[in-house]
């Protein structure tokens, strides 16, 4: 059995180039492990975490590529045109993971939206979960469920939506919503009093977290142009031949519609079980028959 020369096979350039390539991946691979590990320890806010753990790892990736593109670079000379002539024609045919993979390096760079944010993204609502190089994962919201509740299915959206259709962001610059309930009451009931009622539910329920809002609203003023809007409660009156509409206009988190609405519709309705003067109206039509005397012949 002939005896194993190390030495002629370190000679080899070619396993030199492979040991190199070797060293390299495995270097890339503890630095990633280390930026990664101080990232975390140096970042509280979980999203900013993981939208640097993201660029951290394409970013080895790419130099894992860049480092096996140089090393063995004598090797892919001679397929270097055949490559660009079929990246042109690969290029064409997958120009939508191309957008997409675009659509997440804008997403990385600017702030679309991120990991906890609630969107509509594609016709699609609900909370982001994941945005990958191609897609984004989303928990959807609504459908078939009432009010900003969960239907339990994960929804993948391709990024290349942020370049061709409206993102819609609940929760980016102001993570606020105004929202609005209408309560129909009775013609001939107490205005004032049905208002008194509602603007004190309104006040209650949500008059301190409008006053916390106030200042997160000056603030987007002063960087978008905006004109300057009410974030406190108010309540206005319409009227048809049914019965009066009061329309309580407040803001809420974006987290909790329902549950605020849910509140003021039993605080309203409460009250208005104590008051005489105010009742709520219905669908149900009212007749009223007027008894005349009989004419005399």
């Amino acid at each position: 059995m002939p005896d194993f020369d190390l030495s002629a096979y370190l000679e080899n350039p070619l396993v030199i180039r492979g040991l190199i390539a070797v060293g390299g991946v495995a270097s890339i691979l503890v630095a990633r492990a280390l930026i990664s590990r101080a990232l975390y320890r140096s970042n509280r806010d979980q999203s900013t975490r993981y939208r640097l753990s993201k660029v951290v790892s394409t970013l080895s990736v790419g130099a894992v590529v860049i480092l096996k593109a140089v090393v063995f670079s004598d090797q892919l000379g001679g397929v270097t045109v055949a490559l660009g002539v079929a990246g042109a024609g690969i290029t064409f045919a997958l120009q939508e993971v191309v957008v997409s993979f675009a659509g997440w390096i804008a997403l990385t760079l600017r702030n679309f939206y991120k990991v906890g944010d609630r969107v509509m993204l594609g016709g699609i609502k609900g909370d982001v979960i994941d945005i990958g190089a191609l897609r984004t994962t989303l928990f959807e919201l609504g459908e078939w469920v009432d009010g900003d509740l969960y239907t339990g299915r994960v929804v993948r959206v391709a990024n290349s939506f942020v370049f061709k259709e409206p993102v819609f962001n609940y929760s980016a610059d102001f993570p606020f919503l105004w929202d609005e309930l209408e309560v129909p009451v009775r013609h001939g009931s107490d205005r004032d009093a049905a208002r008194r009622i509602m603007l004190a539910a309104a006040e209650e329920i949500t008059g301190e977290y409008a006053r916390e809002v106030a200042s997160t609203w000056d603030s987007m003023t002063r960087s978008y142009m905006i004109e300057p809007s009410r974030v406190t409660p108010m309540v206005t009156l319409t009227a048809d031949e049914n019965w009066m509409t009061f329309t309580v206009r407040y803001v809420t988190n974006f987290q909790m519609r329902r549950t605020t609405k849910d509140a003021l519709f039993e605080h309203i309705l409460d009250a208005m079980d104590r008051e005489p003067n105010v009742g709520i109206a219905s669908a149900a039509q009212e007749i009223t028959v007027v008894s005349t005397p009989a004419s005399r012949l």
